[in-house]
């Protein structure tokens, strides 16, 4: 994305790329989202979740997270005096990053606009569309076949004869996903983090 983004907004850096002239046209923009979207979709169609994520800070969050950084001895290296400089382009910047989320954004490969002006917030919204993304490919644990559960009852037998007879009962167990049962622990787990 930074080459639809920093280059749009200092095209110098784009003919630094020394990219041959036939690529630097008219549509180099609309090529390079292009490209994105292919790679994305290559990416979709052999079972990647694609979730972007364009964390929104406004002018005046980001100058006083830069004011903070000036005036903190523990977050002057985090203070790069570019960037400050870079916020003169701030329009153009807002220009190349919505152009760039609306050429994107696909079924399969959506963006997340947070506003993040407040991290507590931005921090909720990334976790709950993580939530969503994973639990949209319905993951579970494999259910072993008929074979395999007879070796494992096999198994077991063996070794509890290893242990006594004291230890061979199963365990009880606490706090694991019982196989089948997903939905429940998992509504649980939403409803204790939000």
């Amino acid at each position: 994305y930074e080459e639809t983004l920093v280059v749009r907004v200092h095209p110098e850096f784009l003919r630094g790329q020394r990219l041959p002239p036939a690529l630097l046209g008219a549509n180099v923009w609309t090529e390079r989202f292009e490209d994105i979207n292919a790679w994305e979709r290559h990416l979709a169609r052999n079972g990647t979740a694609i979730r972007k994520f364009y964390l929104h800070l406004s002018r005046e969050e980001q100058a006083r997270q830069f004011l903070d950084r000036i005036d903190d001895p523990s977050k002057h290296w985090k203070y790069n005096a570019g960037d400050v400089a870079e916020r003169k382009h701030w329009d153009a910047y807002m220009q190349a990053y919505e152009q760039t989320i609306r050429a994107t954004a696909m079924p399969h490969a959506p963006w997340v606009v947070v506003p993040s002006d407040r991290r507590w917030f931005a921090r909720l919204l990334v976790a709950a569309a993580l939530i969503e993304a994973l639990e949209s490919l319905a993951l579970h644990y494999p259910v072993p076949d008929e074979e395999t559960r007879l070796a494992m009852a096999t198994q077991r037998v063996e070794l509890a004869a290893e242990l006594g007879d004291s230890e061979s009962r199963p365990r009880a167990r606490t706090g694991t996903v019982q196989p089948g049962k997903p939905g429940a622990t998992r509504a649980r787990k939403r409803g204790a983090m939000l």
